[in-house]
């Protein structure tokens, strides 16, 4: 197998396999009912069902984009979903896809924009953007309009992902050196620090209580955020507190990459990868 989706719960910190595949999928997230999960491969999205005990990924039909990457996630209300997409530019563009709409709507008009999160009210988006080379955390409308920035460039700074109370961004930055956690205001004051001890800790993704912050964390000597490495699921309090390590496993790239809890917090999904063998 190349791919195993599996989902960790907190309460008997153990993780259940939901399905494997040979084939590459990637970024698990949860629906707001709880009853599937949103996966990407190949460039499409799709719906896995957790009421199935041998499910099938189910296609989503996302139009014109047929070049994903693995940055997708479900509106609070469950109305619609947001994704980044290749088709039409050739570089990565943030689109919105909601009930009855025939086809994409674009909401970016920088690009390249990588869709990391929704704001808990649904008005909002955060997102990393590559402007000339320079990675920085970005808000904008659902409606569109200008971006907001809220980085200046101070490293390399990701995975923007909003605290359920709407007061925070969590966010990923190597100002520092080593990628490591932080946090913001949603209007970039604020700024704390939260993770220090050697690891590259990347995607935070708050509780939906916000007691707690799940992130991926990678040997100290590992660059960027590449697939196929031994690496850590770690927690910690939301003010960066009592951090522990869940487990270890190979993965990296695509394990969890977007909000990932159940709807509940009882639970978060994640994909586990095995190595590829001629």
């Amino acid at each position: 197998m190349r791919s195993s989706v599996e989902i960790y719960d907190m309460a008997t910190r153990e993780a259940e396999v939901v399905w494997q595949t040979e084939d590459l999928v990637e970024a698990p997230n949860w629906s707001r009912d709880g009853e599937f999960l949103v996966i990407n491969g190949d460039g499409l999205l799709y719906a896995l069902s957790l009421d199935d005990d041998d499910p099938e990924p189910e296609l989503i039909d996302t139009g014109f984009a047929v070049r994903l990457n693995n940055d997708h996630g479900i509106s609070p209300d469950g109305a619609s979903i947001a994704f980044s997409d290749h088709t039409l530019f050739g570089k990565s563009c943030i689109y919105l896809l909601g009930d009855g709409d025939e086809e994409p709507r674009q909401v970016t008009e920088k690009m390249p924009s990588y869709w990391h999160g929704w704001s808990p009210d649904g008005k909002q988006l955060a997102y990393c953007g590559d402007r000339g080379g320079v990675f920085d955390i970005y808000t904008i409308s659902t409606k569109g309009g200008p971006e907001k920035r809220l980085t200046h460039g101070e490293g390399h700074n990701d995975g923007p992902d909003y605290s359920p109370d709407g007061q925070w961004i969590y966010f990923n930055s190597s100002r520092t050196g080593t990628m490591q956690i932080w946090r913001m205001r949603t209007d970039g004051s604020d700024l704390e620090r939260l993770t220090s001890d050697g690891y590259g800790d990347w995607f935070p993704h708050p509780s939906p209580d916000g007691s707690k912050v799940l992130f991926l964390s990678y040997d100290e000597d590992v660059s960027g955020h590449p697939r196929d490495k031994q690496v850590r699921l770690r927690l910690m309090d939301a003010d960066g507190g009592n951090v522990e390590t869940l487990f270890e496993f190979f993965g990296g790239q695509g394990s969890i990459n977007v909000p990932n809890w159940s709807p509940d917090g009882s639970a978060f999904a994640f994909v586990r990868y095995f190595p590829v063998t001629d």
